[in-house]
This record gives C-alpha cells, structure tokens and sequence, in this order.
C-alpha cells in the first residue's frame, strides 16, 4: 500500500484506543526481519507482524513503534548507503511520519526512548525479529510466553482489534471481492485433463492484478478430505470435485478465507449433489445463529446438528441426530471447528494461542471435533468470523481404534459406499456481525448448485 493511501485518522485513533487500555505501561510493538530463502540477498517477500501493521497502517522492515501514554513513536532502521541504488527512490521520515500521523525517529535512538523502565511487548512471529526484541529490552521474548506486562498487552490488543472498525471493514471487503474474482476464475479454468496447479495458476493471477496476495497458502485439491492439503499436482478427472481454499490480503494487510467446492465435469453427480446440500444447509443455519450476544460454540452445534440430520437423512449415520452430536459421532465426518476470527490474521491473533479465541473462563473440549473449535467467545457487533462446515470421508478416522464404537454404532457403512465419489465438500464464508444480525462479505461468490455450475459454464 503507498503511504498516500493510508487512513492517517484511523490509525491514530488505533493508537489512542490501545494507549488507553494500557493506561501507564509503555507498548513496543515490532515490525520483525524478513525471512531468508537461501541467502541474506534473497528473501521472502516481507510482511510486517499482524500487531504493528494494524497500528501503523504499513510494512516496514526492522521498525518499531512505541506507544505511550497520549505518545506514539515509530522508530525506522537506518537504511544502507547504496539503498538506492538496488530499490530507487523510498519515502523518507518526514513523508512516513505525515501519513502514519506519529514522531518518526532513527532505531539508533529506541534504546534511550525505553531505558530504565519495563516495557511491554508482543512476540514477533519471525525468530528475527525477536531476537531484536531480545536485544532491545534485554529479556528473553518468546511465543506462547505471555505474562506481567506482555499479558496486560496482549489483551489490550485483543479488546481493540476483535470489533473492526471502519477501516478494517473496508480492506475485508476489498479482499472479499478479491475473492470473488479468484473462485470465479477458478471455476472456469476447471476442466478434465488439466490439473490443480493450472486452476491456482487461474486464481492467484487475479490477486497479482490487483497487487494482493494470498492471505494463507491456497488449498486447491481433488482430495477435499485432506483438510490443509497444500499440493496442486493432482490431474483433474472426470468424476472429481475441486475444493479451494483460496483467499485474498487486501492492500492493507486484512484477509479473506474463502472455499468453494465444484465439480470437474461442470455437473454434480446425484450422489455430490445430496452430501453439497447437506453441507450448504449447515452454511445456512450457522449463518443464521450469527448475531450479537449469540455464543459461537453455539453456531457450531448448530451446523454439526444440521449435519447430523443430513447425514442421517441419507443413510450414512444411524440413530437420534441430538444422540449423534452430544456424545460427537457427527464429527467422524465433520472433524473441524466450524470457522474463526479473521481479520488482520486469516486466524485473526491466533499468535496470542486461545487468549484472542476463548473468552475468559472458557476452555477447549475434549471430545474429538469440538476440541478444534477455534473460537469461543460471545459474538458482538464489529467481530468477522468464518462460517466453514464440511463433510469429509476420512479413512484415517473411520478405521481408527480410537473410535471403532461410534462408527460400529452410527455409521452405515453400505449406505456411506453409496457415496463414494465424494472425499470431501466445504463452503466457507467471511461473515460480519453488525448490531441487528449479519453481513455475508462474501456472498457474492457462487455458492449454491447451480450458481456453481452456471459460474462454471461462464
């Protein structure tokens, strides 16, 4: 994003909201190093860490912001003398403190701005960058360690970046429609004899035009029961369905998480059509429990009950669908949480573990399934979710000793043969709570079965 595009009021009003629930302790976030491929001249493309972009509105490598009090202070590393020969012309700190609306100092200038008094902090996600922070505040930082200070952070953090404010919506939107573009170019390169990667090709190209990138690493795969299946070297047959997982990171740094299933041939088969539109109806009542006050634990029973009935319906499960999901037989076919926060993060702050995910006094399952939930919160007007149902026929589950009584009890085992040109079906959305109910960012991308076929005739 060029600095001329930032919301300068936007991000000072982050800070300020941040600044206010950490009252005197002083914050120093950290932008982190970019990642080496091979060797130090050839790195990764850099990406700021999640905390520091959403208060600074940019990626810029090596910097560090110090939020205190009413004060914020970006500190920017000295730039080599032949910068500009390799990478021309950057913007300088009087352009970068404009646009950002803070103090822009030198990073030789940090270790005075915090010496002799406890500072909080964030761990990087990059070993670089906390080696950094190590170095500046001369402590150990590691992930997964948060307590005194860096725990008083971290929730500060989560109270400020959970409800998204006017801007974020606006960059989740961008990416939604990012999206859209992307399944739909998807869709129409699908056909028999060519393969995976001929389809990411055909999606991917449509964020490179719009100078995005993908939010996370694009699942697009015949074999939809392997849930982060990250090959594209399968051909597409006759027969096939593609899953794809495919979303987009707006300009600004927020994401879209969006799957899509459809078939090969540009047709359903009979056997696809039943499991997609078991799947589909779970979407529809989850969707539909999205609202303020409503607990999201809740929005996933619902969409393991409808699938329960579904499934049930056709044969495959056996028995009472309330029995089915209580003692978590349904989940031998949908083994996942149905969705997440998003936002910054596809798995918006999953770097602060479940402390983002799980509202205080709340803790994971042990039933099989339901321990994936990866949120548990009281949903509120402002928070982004992901709504992801799926039905999957996994081998590895069905035959695992683990549950040999729930599949002897509930699963047909004839009647699921029936089935078998199905591995796996997920329809996932981007859904904002607003303070009467929903909003669906990505509605928009075809989703029913003949909006799917229809797209792929196009």
């Amino acid at each position: 994003m060029e600095l001329s595009d930032l919301d300068t009021a936007a991000l000072v009003q982050r800070r300020e909201r941040l600044a206010a629930r950490l009252g005197s302790t002083p914050a120093l976030l950290f932008a982190g190093a970019p990642r080496v491929r091979h060797y130090a001249a050839n790195p990764f493309p850099f990406r700021a860490a999640s905390h520091f972009f959403y208060l600074v509105g940019a990626s810029i490598e090596g910097a560090a912001l110090l939020v205190e009090g009413g004060r914020s202070v970006l500190f920017l590393p000295e730039k080599p003398a032949d910068d500009e020969l390799w990478h021309g012309p950057t913007p300088g700190a009087e352009a970068i403190a404009r646009a950002v609306g803070c103090e822009v100092r030198g990073i030789s200038a940090l270790d005075a701005a915090i010496s002799a008094k406890p500072v909080a902090t964030l761990p990087c996600p990059d070993a670089e960058g906390r080696e950094q922070q190590a170095l500046a505040l001369g402590r150990s930082v590691r992930a997964g360690e948060l307590k005194g200070d860096d725990l008083h952070l971290a929730g500060a953090m989560i109270d400020i970046r959970i409800a998204h404010d006017a801007l974020a919506v606006r960059e989740m939107t961008s990416a939604a429609e990012a999206a859209d573009a992307a399944h739909r170019a998807g869709m129409r390169a699908t056909r028999p004899g060519r393969f995976e990667r001929d389809v990411r090709a055909a999606m991917e190209s449509t964020f490179i035009a719009r100078g995005m990138s993908t939010s996370y690493e694009p699942i697009i795969t015949t074999h939809g029961e392997v849930l982060h299946n990250h090959g594209h070297a399968n051909l597409l047959s006759e027969g096939d369905l593609v899953l794809a997982d495919v979303g987009a990171e707006s300009l600004g740094g927020f994401a879209s998480d969006v799957t899509r299933c459809w078939p090969v041939s540009g047709r359903f088969s009979a056997t696809q059509r039943a499991i997609y539109e078991i799947v589909l109806e779970a979407q529809r009542r989850a969707i539909a429990r999205v609202a303020p006050g409503v607990r999201y634990r809740d929005v996933h029973l619902e969409s393991s009950r409808a699938i329960a009935e579904g499934l049930v319906a056709v044969g495959v499960l056996r028995g009472d669908p309330s029995e089915i999901v209580e003692v978590g037989a349904h989940a031998l076919f949908f083994p996942h949480g149905v969705g997440h926060l998003i936002g910054m993060d596809v798995h918006d702050m999953e770097d602060l573990g479940d402390l983002a995910g799980y509202a205080a006094g709340r803790s994971r399952s042990a039933q099989f399934g339901l321990s994936y939930l990866r949120l548990d919160r009281d949903l509120a007007p402002g928070m982004a979710v992901t709504i992801e149902p799926g039905i999957y026929v996994v081998p590895a589950i069905l035959n695992d000793p683990r549950f040999s009584a729930l599949v002897a009890r509930f699963v047909d085992r004839e009647a699921l043969a029936r089935f078998s040109d199905v591995r796996g079906i997920r329809i996932e959305d981007d859904v904002l709570v607003t303070s009467s109910g929903q909003e669906v960012l990505t509605a928009s991308i075809p989703k029913t079965l003949d909006e799917v076929e229809a797209a792929m005739r196009g």
